[in-house]
């Protein structure tokens, strides 16, 4: 079997290479056309020869090379940079709808550039995708000079933009916008009752950036548009308080590290007595089983500081991947409020789901994807699998000599924080700028004031303010500089070496460079790549260490502390076998998330199959392309959308509960097809004779007052937000094989066996 891998590997490798060759001999070639004696005018004037070109249909493969070399000219003139010759093979790379892997500070934002001006010839429109809104900015601005100098426009979408402001954006040749505005722009869009309210173009060509982290890590995420609602204080508190009342262990157990909690017999009866309801598990109380297992999972799982914090009287969540605070950002409706309640807060009420999309579903709309990444090797399967994209590893343009030290592994928690102090403040006082990485918020903080009584000034990354941030990291590579950050995932900013200032850059390359240091091992090796990678850039010197302890969430998980059998002591453990191990287990983990993320996709792509039948139908009906009145316009368009949250409210409830089938040895995602599926032929009879019934009553009115006066008009608001439900990969589902057994005691058995109540 490893031969087999191995022969695999080494035929991928020759493929790659023989691929960057013909890169390769495409940039001597757009080399070769040397335009610094052409001045502006020749310039635009073949910049507009290509576009007339592209419009009539020459294929772009044959304009590559001309377009490519007006770019590098144009990057010369308007901004000072000279690609190099690894920026342009990224650039054919991503013409030709790779994924790209390119190290940090090769200049994955010019490599950008030459794609998207070469498919926005066509005249159709392209979107550069970022992370966040100060990237979308930055970047637009940075490299709109370049755009504007060849004949083409350039625009960024910002959230909190008018409907005119956004249409105006959209209408440009090269926008720039985050994945997440893009898409709730898209679901204002399927709910829209006129085209005029409409912002986007058919979907054309994509560039994604920071590919890891909208591709993988925030691929499941879903967008929400619902209607507004109030605040209100909901039923959350009684379940709230029968919650911690229970005691684990005697009432329910949990697995924290599986993201899963139960009642067991005796929990159940005691939940029962204090929720008054009878039998728990009956089918007419199963929505007191569902909230009260939000509220174990809310008091139990969710931990204030590390999952989320309170903050002006409110919830926010804090991003797995980046453990910032995540605007806009909610657990599923039941979770939601059973956290809220916790705190003893008001909870916003979530209001009428109109639309959804995750941030898959809503990039695979776009015909072509491509995409960049420091880190994506580790992941290609993955890639390849969901989006049909290869990885290619784009060489740096100079040898990366970094140092990447093994694992320093202690036996306690407590003993790694003493190291990790003791490390931090002995290089810190020779100067040499060090970038922390931390598993969150909370030991982000209890790190800081560890270094604060060491006499150690530190800068701590976990706020939500992106151009801020931007601004620390920028200044991370400053001599003496100290930056714990909760996870460089997204961040999209250079550390350079004494940041502007080159005589700094070289006394801090005497020292070593930057100093990555990590407070733990991620589940994905991507993510600990995209940490290591911060340091030696373009040749730069560096290094990097991860600190770990026996007693980390990841470890305890895979009982390594068991299998090391060391004594707890403060030194680091010399047992070299046990980062390889480590990698084992990260390797592990990541096949399982992969797993879980295909089985997950079972559910959730049947309904986008159908939301997409579905919206062509409306999309025809919105653009006058059926012989419609516009009084039958207005009507099927509002029975359209009334129909389809219904279905979408009718889904949700299903898939909470979908899990029961197990109980019945039925397959829950054959069982959630099939009832979905019944319930979506429905819909068609339905909109007809809603929209039969409504004609009727306006007498084939076409005055817009007379629709209004039956209300057939768009949400007086909606409010857009994120679904975070991450925390179902692990353990979808409440009903381990404890819980099932208590459902068959107290239903199956108590009557035949005619046992007691409690």
């Amino acid at each position: 079997m490893n031969i087999a891998v191995k022969l695999m590997q080494k035929f991928k490798d020759r493929d790659t290479q023989n691929k960057l060759k013909v890169y390769q001999d495409k940039v001597q070639l757009i080399r070769k056309r040397n335009l610094e004696a052409w001045d502006d005018g020749q310039l635009l004037a073949e910049s507009l020869r290509l576009q007339k070109e592209a419009e009539s249909g020459t294929p772009l493969d044959e304009l590559l090379i001309a377009a490519y070399a007006l770019v590098c000219e144009a990057a010369k003139r308007k901004l000072g940079l000279n690609p190099y010759d690894v920026q342009i093979m990224a650039a054919i790379a991503l013409h030709e709808r790779f994924l790209i892997e390119q190290h940090t500070g090769e200049g994955k934002t010019l490599s950008a550039v030459m794609p998207a001006y070469l498919n926005a010839l066509t005249g159709k429109g392209i979107h550069v995708l970022t992370f966040n809104d100060y990237l979308a900015k930055r970047d637009a601005e940075w490299m709109g000079p370049i755009y504007r100098f060849l004949g083409l426009t350039v625009n960024s979408v910002q959230a909190g933009m008018s409907l005119s402001e956004k249409q105006e954006a959209y209408a440009k040749d090269i926008t720039y916008v985050t994945a997440k505005e893009a898409g709730f722009d898209y679901l204002r869009d399927t709910i829209a009752l006129n085209e005029a309210d409409t912002v986007h173009r058919p979907f054309h060509y994509v560039i994604v950036d920071e590919a890891d982290s909208l591709l993988l890590d925030e691929a499941r995420v879903p967008l929400v548009i619902s209607g507004d609602s109030p605040s209100s204080r909901s039923d959350g508190f009684r379940f709230a308080e029968v919650a911690r009342q229970l005691k684990r262990d005697e009432h329910y157990d949990f697995d924290e590290f599986q993201r899963n909690v139960y009642l067991n017999e005796t929990g159940a009866a005691q939940a029962e007595s204090l929720l008054g309801c009878g039998n728990l598990y009956d089918s007419h109380n199963s929505h007191l089983l569902t909230s009260l297992n939000c509220a174990l999972h809310a008091e139990s799982l969710l931990k204030k500081d590390v999952d989320y914090i309170v903050r002006d009287g409110k919830i926010e969540l804090i991003e797995e991947y980046t453990g910032r605070v995540a605007e806009n950002r909610y657990l599923p409706d039941g979770l939601q409020a059973a956290l809220t309640a916790k705190e003893g807060l008001y909870s916003i009420a979530g209001g009428k789901i109109l639309g959804t999309i995750t941030i898959q579903h809503f990039i695979s709309l776009y015909p072509q994807i491509c995409g960049m990444t420091a880190t994506a090797h580790a992941s290609a399967m993955d890639f390849e699998d969901i989006y049909a994209l290869q990885v290619l590893q784009i060489p740096p343009n100079r040898p990366n000599i970094r140092i990447d030290h093994l694992h320093r592994i202690y036996t306690h928690k407590e003993a790694k924080l003493m190291a990790l102090v003791q490390e931090i403040s002995s290089v810190h006082r020779t100067g040499r700028p060090i970038l922390i990485g931390t598993s969150s918020v909370e030991e982000s903080a209890i790190l800081a004031e560890a270094l604060a009584v060491a006499g150690v000034p530190c800068h701590v990354l976990n706020a939500k303010n992106d151009a801020e941030e931007a601004n620390i990291i920028a200044k991370a590579g400053e001599t003496g500089a100290v930056t714990v950050s909760t996870n460089m995932a997204g961040r999209g900013v250079d550390i350079r070496l004494g940041g502007v200032d080159p005589t700094q850059a070289e006394v801090i390359a005497k020292l070593g460079g930057l100093y990555v240091i990590a407070t733990h091992v991620n589940e994905s090796v991507r993510i600990d790549d995209q940490l290591r990678g911060r340091s030696g850039r373009q040749g730069d010197p560096g290094a990097s260490v991860f600190y770990v302890s026996l007693e980390d969430e990841l470890l305890l998980r895979f009982g390594i502390h068991k299998a090391a059998r060391a004594p707890r002591q403060d030194e680091a453990l010399e047992e070299t076998g046990l980062s390889s191990k480590i990698t084992s287990i990260q390797r592990i983990v990541m096949g399982q998330n992969f797993d879980i993320h295909k089985e997950l996709n079972c559910y959730s792509d049947m309904v986008e199959d159908q939301r997409r039948i579905l919206y062509a139908e409306r999309l025809k009906i919105l653009k006058g392309e059926q012989p419609l009145s516009p009084a039958e316009q207005r009507v099927r368009l509002f029975y359209i959308d009334e129909f389809w949250a219904d279905h979408l409210a009718y889904v949700s409830y299903l898939r909470e509960g979908i899990h029961l089938e197990s109980l019945a040895s039925r397959n829950p995602i054959d069982e959630f097809h099939a009832q979905i599926t019944e319930a979506y032929e429905q819909i068609p009879s339905k909109i007809n004779i809603a929209s039969e019934n409504m004609l009727e009553k306006l007498g084939g009115s076409n005055d817009p007052a007379e629709w209004e006066k039956f209300g057939l008009k768009s949400p007086a608001s909606t409010r857009t937000y994120i679904i975070n439900d991450q925390y179902l990969q692990s353990k979808r589902t409440s009903w381990t094989g404890t819980t099932v057994f208590a459902y068959w005691l107290r239903t199956v058995a108590r009557p035949i066996f005619k046992l007691s109540k409690y």
